[in-house]
């Protein structure tokens, strides 16, 4: 049987892809692959490209000098403890003093107990012979007794004298054997250096007591397994080990396989590593257990960012110097846009690694949910304001709180509702899918497709992308009937379904993401999702999906200060990641406004406003229009004469009961009121208003 085998000098798409991450800094250009020597499976430390630049350099000595001062503070406190240096030393000398004494001394200690007990025998037997009366042969037995304990006696003092001798002999030897290299070493400095080498010569004697006492008296050594990236120590193999065995993520016996050694970004902003899990290891432990881990790197919770590999058993984990995004904000790309292709890809902000997070909503849909003050509406005028620019793009708005958040749009907008008016986002809706879906069906169809497309666009202009953005939805729902709300969620679920391939995007925005805020068989079929700081982790999984926050994704997590910071979710499959959108003040957004409706006047695409859409009614129309143009700005009410006046001039002759009959007036109305000292028939502006109204529908 034979066993097909992947030839060596076949490329492995998922190691290029790793070391690619390695090779190459954030937005630089790829580096070619380099034909050196070092070994890309692993056995040698695979050095960035990046560290070798001059921006490399200068990173690199900025994080040395904070981690140098992190250092001396760790430094100091260590010489309170027993791993202090002046301990280690004392340790040193101590144990150098014991072993220059040696075992010797044991040995003298029992020879000379020996002595002594001799001794004590001696005397014994020598008082037993020589102060009792005995017969002839006793006592000549005690002599003898006497003369063997006296000959024991000399043999063990004989002993202690050699012992002694021995001994001294020896603790000459090394006491020697220590202090030669000392005194030759502190001689030699002395005379070839002088002052400074007798210093350094005293320094390099201390640092070899403080090596030999590094050990403590119960065997411990002061080594990493203390260290952590909040003290700016390094990461290395061992404390990432460390600190998911703590973390209880593996067993005291299991080991982490590294994919990629501990490196610091190219930004050195944070350090980074791919592992693998031990086998049965599922990756959402790793995932839920970051409070345990932040606490084994001494850093807080936001500072340590995990993610899924392509496998289940690959992790791969960042954890950054500092608190992410408690910088200002960098200068948004749009102000410097002259316009925008909302068929492509647009920048949706900055993940953790200063990478531009690019989404394609073509066929897409979104829904951004945080607490009120956590940046929900300046990231959904990241996709408005880049559609804005987009001079083709049709805008649908509607603010169910009445705020101020899209009343900037509304010289672009098609059709808008800042009011937090049900019957005006139901007008809304309902003529997005009366005309806006009936008409992008029948242009498919015309094209033979079963969606629009950017080709379609480029050779017809009818095509164009529309975007439907309802922000507070439960504003709505609370403020309209239930014959109202139904019919609204009927049309919302019908655009969000049917508008998806007919190039409508849709949006909705939520300051409490639960059922009522949107309707969960609406929320269910928004593909991207942008949770913001949530209060609770139920409701950071109303916005991703069950199960997220649980699995490490929870934007309760997120700090009040992280404005604009969210769990960005594409909906492609990948997983979700910490992003921050760009911010555009009050001021920004107006620039980029002013620009976007120059350039939908230069392409004839800006929407109708109420006059235009009054002349385009008909003759009538056209009569009221001009004729609510001669009100001048403050004045409420013209004189019938200046009003039949007014109207000839600009070609439209009309006779006093044709004008009743195009602004009916109340009978208070009709009074004469007093102008220039005369009292004469006038026609009111609010009458002027109440007319167009009625017939057309159309406010002024």
């Amino acid at each position: 049987m034979s066993i097909e085998t992947t030839p060596s000098s076949t490329p492995d798409p998922e190691w290029e892809r790793i070391v690619g991450g390695y090779l190459n800094a954030p937005g630089e250009a790829p580096v070619e692959k380099q034909t050196t020597s070092v070994d890309l499976m692993g056995d040698t430390p695979l050095t960035p490209a990046w560290t070798k630049t001059r921006t490399g350099w200068k990173s690199r000595a900025e994080v040395g000098r904070v981690n140098t001062v992190r250092g001396f503070r760790k430094w100091l406190r260590r010489q309170a403890t027993e791993h202090g240096h002046a301990s280690q030393i004392g340790r040193g000398i101590r144990r150098t003093v014991l072993w220059v004494q040696g075992t010797e001394g044991a040995q003298v200690l029992a020879a000379r107990y020996e002595v002594q007990q001799t001794q004590r025998d001696y005397k014994a037997a020598k008082w037993a012979h020589d102060r009792r009366l005995m017969p002839g042969k006793e006592k000549e037995k005690r002599r003898r007794e006497m003369e063997g304990a006296f000959a024991d006696s000399a043999s063990a003092m004989s002993k202690y004298r050699s012992a002694q001798r021995d001994a001294r002999m020896r603790r000459a030897v090394r006491g020697v054997a220590a202090l030669t290299p000392i005194a030759g070493v502190e001689g030699a400095s002395l005379q070839l250096l002088g002052t400074p080498g007798g210093l350094a010569a005293t320094a390099a004697t201390l640092a070899t007591f403080a090596l030999i006492g590094r050990r403590t008296t119960a065997g411990e050594l002061y080594t990493d397994r203390d260290a952590k990236i909040g003290d700016g120590d390094r990461m290395t193999d061992d404390m990432v080990n460390r600190v998911y065995r703590d973390a209880r993520v593996i067993a005291a016996d299991d080991t982490l396989r590294l994919s990629t050694p501990c490196t610091l970004t190219a930004d050195g902003k944070a350090w980074q590593v791919v592992f693998q899990l031990p086998s049965g290891t599922p990756a959402k432990k790793a995932l839920g257990a970051r409070e345990g881990i932040a606490n084994g790197f001494g850093v807080s919770v936001q500072q340590v960012h995990q993610t899924r590999g392509d496998r289940e058993d690959t992790i791969h984990l960042r954890v950054s110097l500092k608190l992410p995004f408690s910088t200002k904000p960098t200068r948004g790309p749009l102000l410097d846009a002259e316009r925008v292709n909302l068929w492509q890809p647009i920048r949706m902000g900055v993940n953790l690694r200063g990478e531009e997070v690019i989404t394609s909503w073509v066929e897409r849909s979104g829904l951004f949910g945080g607490e009120p003050g956590s940046g929900k509406s300046a990231a959904a005028n990241d996709l408005l304001l880049a559609a804005a620019l987009d001079p083709t793009v049709r805008m649908y708005l509607a603010d169910g709180k009445a705020g101020a958040d899209i009343t900037p749009f509304e010289p672009i907008a098609t059709m808008y509702d800042t009011d937090g008016d049900p019957d005006k986002l139901l007008d809304i809706l309902q003529y997005m899918w009366d005309v806006e879906i009936k008409e992008r069906r029948a242009l498919a169809k015309e094209h033979g497709s079963r969606k629009l497309t950017e080709a379609m666009a480029a050779v017809d202009p009818r095509v164009c992308l529309a975007v439907l953005l309802v922000d507070e939805w439960s504003s709505y729902g609370a403020a309209a009937d239930q014959k109202t709300r139904q019919e609204m969620e009927r049309l919302l679920r019908l655009i969000v379904q049917q508008g998806r391939a007919l190039g409508i995007i849709s949006l909705a925005a939520t300051q409490k993401p639960d059922s009522d805020s949107v309707p969960t068989g609406i929320r269910d079929i928004l593909s991207i999702r942008w949770a913001m700081r949530c209060l609770t982790p139920q409701a950071s999984d109303t916005i991703l999906g069950q199960g997220y926050a649980s699995a490490g994704h929870n934007a309760q997590d997120i700090l009040k200060s992280q404005r604009g910071v969210g769990i960005y979710m594409d909906g492609e499959g990948a997983e979700p990641e910490l992003v921050r959108g760009d911010y555009y003040d009050d001021d920004e957004v107006a620039a980029i406004l002013g620009r976007a409706y120059s350039l939908r006047q230069e392409a004839g695409t800006l929407p109708l406003g109420p006059l235009d859409r009054l002349r385009a009614a008909g003759e009538d129309g056209e009569i009221l229009a001009t004729l609510f143009g001669l009100y001048p700005e403050g004045v409420e009410m013209l004189p019938t004469a200046r009003v039949t006046e007014g109207l000839a001039a600009a070609g439209h002759p009309v006779t006093a009961d044709r004008l009743a009959v195009l602004v009916p007036r109340t009978d208070e109305e009709k009074r004469r009121q007093e102008v220039s000292g005369s009292k004469v028939s006038v026609y009111p502006l609010t009458a002027v208003r109440r007319a167009v109204l009625d017939r057309y529908d159309i406010g002024l």
